[in-house]
């Protein structure tokens, strides 16, 4: 046995397919779980960024309602106002004028944080406040204004300062309420830029910050930031890039824009942050399945011992059976198939152990037997030998017909003594010449009442057959049909190519008194039960015995015995055989013969 054939065992099978399977659903379980719970936790760490963006935005856009509100109570002043109405009908104001203007913004300055310096404006660009004489056009660039003049009166928000980098600049107009809201000047606000500080929007420092937040004007520069290292903005739009690395780290980047303003706020949140708990779940995962391979590892171990054991038991009992020793083998188990296997040996036991005494038994009797049987061989031999001698003697008198009949028996005797084992399978051509030795020796018992003819294509006669199934149709034919005739007889006996390709039909017929319908039916009905009524005087073979030897030797491919009769005109036996079966026990038989 080669060495896979030694581990090829049923307790090694039981133990790796129990092993495959375990492994294969832990496997598809721990997969299908980590994807599941990865995707959620991951869903989960963008929605805390995507709520801590939106956080972020809403504090903004309350910074900058407060500094619209504030700018508006400011615009709408009655004292500026009404300056500024002195402005837009072409009266410039005075001196005294511009400083109660001063002492007016001031006072509104008081009630608002955040606000570094506001600038008053007429609409030609000169300044009103504070007490400078610097104009619009030169304090910011000339596109501003433009932006200012389309606002249509609302706060237009810019980037940086380009005096002061620390402040944002924001723009409106200040519209007349008593002359139809139309324009009279400009007024821009100053505010720092730790005003726009959001840090506090997305947690605390006793929180322990996760997320670095930074807000950048329409520009890309930067109002306020916590960043560890400046990020390009730009360029991070341009490519849409998801995650930023910054000092070797990589970092997830949301970002949100201002719809007031057109600033983006851009979170960076550390990707280790949002797969922390991935990592931990591909841990528990892991040794799980890890734990779960080693306990199903022990259990299907204890479990295929368990079942083989008792297998193991069995064929050990069987090997020993081998060398004579046929002994039951104790019934342990408390599987009720292993119980059922041990039962069924120990009753194989029982019976073989009987069978080997009733064997014994028979070769003692068949011993004793074989002086007998090995006389009883020497009697046909001497009825050859006596028939041989007649022949000799009718022939030496002239006697030519007698000594005919006298060969016909000779060769009628040894064809049918003959031993079964040496010549079980003949050809049709040999069926044929004992069923005519048989007619000739019939024909001169019966005399004139008597006729039969043989029929037979050459094609035929070497398809072979068992033997003795022509003759017994012929002799059932003679008995049953011309003999229970008045007068003389005909019997025909046909062999051709049948109309099924690849088999040959014989049939034997009579014109003896034939039988009813009823009559045939119980000849059928006899001929599947194995009875025949009607056996063949002389051989004790049946037409049954010939209809089961049919169906022994060709099963499924000859559908046994065909009978046809009529009353008055005769009985007609048919049976069809292949061509090629038993071809090779034929050569066999002549090969052991040779």
């Amino acid at each position: 046995m080669n060495r896979f054939g030694q581990i090829n065992t049923l307790r090694n099978q039981i133990f790796l397919g129990f092993m495959l399977v375990m492994v294969i659903v832990l496997g598809s379980v721990g997969f299908f779980t980590y994807g599941q719970v990865s995707v959620l936790l991951r869903n989960n760490a963008e929605k805390h960024i995507q709520q801590t963006a939106v956080q972020a935005t809403g504090k903004l856009d309350v910074l900058l309602r407060q500094i619209d509100t504030f700018t508006m109570q400011v615009a709408t002043n009655a004292t500026i106002q009404r300056l500024m109405m002195l402005e837009a009908e072409g009266r410039k104001i005075t001196f005294e004028e511009r400083q109660s203007l001063q002492k007016e913004i001031r006072k509104q300055e008081a009630y608002a944080t955040g606000i570094r310096s506001l600038e008053l404006y007429t609409k030609d660009y000169r300044m009103l406040f504070p007490l400078t004489e610097v104009s619009l056009d030169n304090r910011v660039p000339a596109d501003w204004i433009s932006q200012a003049d389309q606002g249509d009166g609302k706060l237009v928000w810019f980037g940086m300062d380009p005096r002061f980098p620390d402040s944002i600049i924001a723009i409106r107009h200040v519209r007349l309420i008593d002359r139809s809201f139309s324009d009279a000047g400009y007024l821009m606000v100053q505010i720092d830029k730790n005003y726009f500080e959001l840090t506090d929007a997305v947690g605390s420092a006793d929180t322990g910050l996760r997320e670095m937040m930074g807000l950048f004007d329409a520009a890309n520069q930067t109002i306020t930031s916590d960043f560890s290292k400046e990020v390009d903005v730009e360029k991070m739009q341009q490519k849409g890039e998801e995650t930023v690395t910054l000092s070797g780290e990589k970092y997830m980047a949301i970002d949100k824009q201002s719809e007031a303003t057109g600033w983006k706020i851009i979170i960076l949140t550390p990707v280790k942050y949002a797969t922390e708990g991935i990592s931990i779940l591909r841990t528990v995962i892991l040794i799980s399945i890890l734990v779960g391979s080693l306990l199903f590892l022990f259990l299907t171990f204890i479990l295929s011992t368990m079942i083989t054991r008792p297998i193991l038991n069995l064929i050990k009992a069987m090997r020993n059976a081998k060398l004579g020793t046929l002994k039951p083998i104790p019934v342990s188990s408390t599987t009720m198939e292993i119980n059922e296997l041990n039962n069924t040996y120990n009753q194989m036991v029982v019976s073989l152990n009987e069978l080997i005494e009733v064997v014994y038994q028979k070769e003692i009797v068949q011993s004793r037997t074989e002086l007998k049987a090995l006389q009883a061989q020497i009697n046909p031999h001497f009825l050859f030998n006596t028939l041989e001698a007649f022949n000799w003697a009718l022939d030496e008198k002239g006697e030519e017909e007698l000594a005919q009949i006298v060969i016909a028996m000779s060769g009628l005797f040894r064809y049918v003594i003959s031993r079964a084992d040496e010549d079980e399978w003949v050809t049709v051509g040999n069926e044929l010449d004992h069923a005519i030795r048989y007619l000739k020796i019939m024909d001169m018992r019966m005399v004139d009442r008597l006729t039969w003819s043989v029929e037979a294509d050459d094609t035929c006669r070497s398809v072979p057959i068992p033997k003795l199934l022509i003759q017994p149709l012929v002799e059932n034919a003679i008995l049953h049909g011309v003999e229970q005739r008045i007068g003389a007889g005909t019997v025909t006996l046909q062999v051709e190519p049948s109309e099924r390709p690849g088999f040959t039909r014989i049939v034997v017929s009579d014109n003896g008194p034939g039988m009813n319908e009823d009559k045939i039916e119980a000849l059928y009905a006899a001929m599947d039960k194995g009875h025949d009524p009607s056996s063949f005087k002389g051989t004790g073979v049946g037409i049954s015995n010939v209809e089961r030897r049919l169906k022994l030797y060709y099963v499924a491919e000859s559908d046994g015995l065909e009978i046809r009769s009529e009353i008055g005109r005769g009985t007609t036996v048919a049976f069809e055989i292949p061509n090629e079966h038993g071809r090779d026990k034929q050569n066999e038989n002549h090969t052991d013969r040779g």
